[in-house]
């Protein structure tokens, strides 16, 4: 089938981004994840990127890569260095991923099933890829609507791009194992607890140790408590498979606290107060 590509522009012509490089690389914009401010214009099943403004850009977003990207490490090898071999003509699909913000400013996230064959058990917002011919927003409400069954009013949302990340991995289009409405303090916790070698830190004071997710298996939804520090784990101290934040949510949830501080609408909370002193 085919799908929505990543097309960037280099020598004044917009190119297919290859899938055995690296986006950014390809772009010249350096070592390390980022992010970059790059302009970016959206056609229908095409989103075209550039360092410099051109006609037809609409917004310039900050870009960023994993910085465990393994296309990346590729890029650094010598040359004749033998690597895993890759389709020449394969491009680099486009997808998307929702952060929705409720009127109470919490935030969804969904679990992937455990029997996914890509990132199962990852902690992500709702999406997938875009579909050829797709505008970026109704394939982000459409992602929505198939993994969560949210179909939002016409009308009754406001939305605004915050950021582009490049990854490798397959977004999910099935039904997801666990989902939970977190809010801005946890968020921030989960953003500050950024993917390295160092042990993961305690959890902050003032949050509470569990938050209320809700766990579907065989058609029953159960309300279960979900350890926050499961949301704060690193990807190099967790186990194949285990249950974590990805790094993609990670740079996505940190651009919306960005935006929700801008918009003067991010409230603190304070740390829960003994009923009885």
């Amino acid at each position: 089938m085919a799908q929505a590509r990543v097309l960037l522009l280099l020598s004044g012509r917009p190119e297919p981004a290859g899938f055995a490089r690296s986006v950014c690389g390809l772009l010249g914009l350096g070592p390390g994840p980022g992010p970059w401010r790059v302009y970016c214009g959206l056609e229908r099943g095409r989103l075209l990127l550039s360092v410099s403004s051109f006609s037809g850009a609409t917004v310039q977003l900050p870009l960023q890569r994993s910085p465990f990207c393994p296309f990346s490490a590729l890029e650094q090898q010598p040359p004749g260095t033998a690597g895993p071999k890759q389709p020449p003509d394969r491009g680099v699909d486009l997808a998307v991923a929702v952060i929705l913000q409720s009127r109470d400013q919490t935030v969804l996230l969904t679990r992937r099933a455990p029997n996914m064959h890509t990132a199962p058990n990852l902690w992500v917002p709702p999406g997938g890829h875009v579909e050829l011919d797709e505008e970026l927003l109704d394939g982000g409400l459409r992602e929505l609507w198939e993994e969560t069954g949210l179909q939002l009013p016409q009308g009754q949302y406001s939305w605004i791009p915050l950021g582009l990340w490049e990854e490798r991995i397959q977004p999910n289009q099935e039904e997801v194992s666990a989902y939970a409405w977190l809010k801005p303090d946890v968020l921030a916790a989960v953003v500050a607890s950024e993917d390295g070698p160092e042990m993961t830190k305690p959890l902050p004071p003032h949050l509470l140790p569990f938050v209320q997710a809700v766990e579907l298996q065989g058609g029953v939804a159960q309300s279960q408590d979900l350890p926050v520090s499961t949301l704060l784990r690193k990807a190099l101290n967790t186990r194949k498979n285990e249950e974590r934040v990805s790094m993609g949510t990670k740079f996505a949830l940190g651009l919306w606290l960005q935006h929700l501080k801008r918009s003067s609408k991010f409230h603190t909370y304070p740390s829960p107060k003994p009923e009885s002193e």
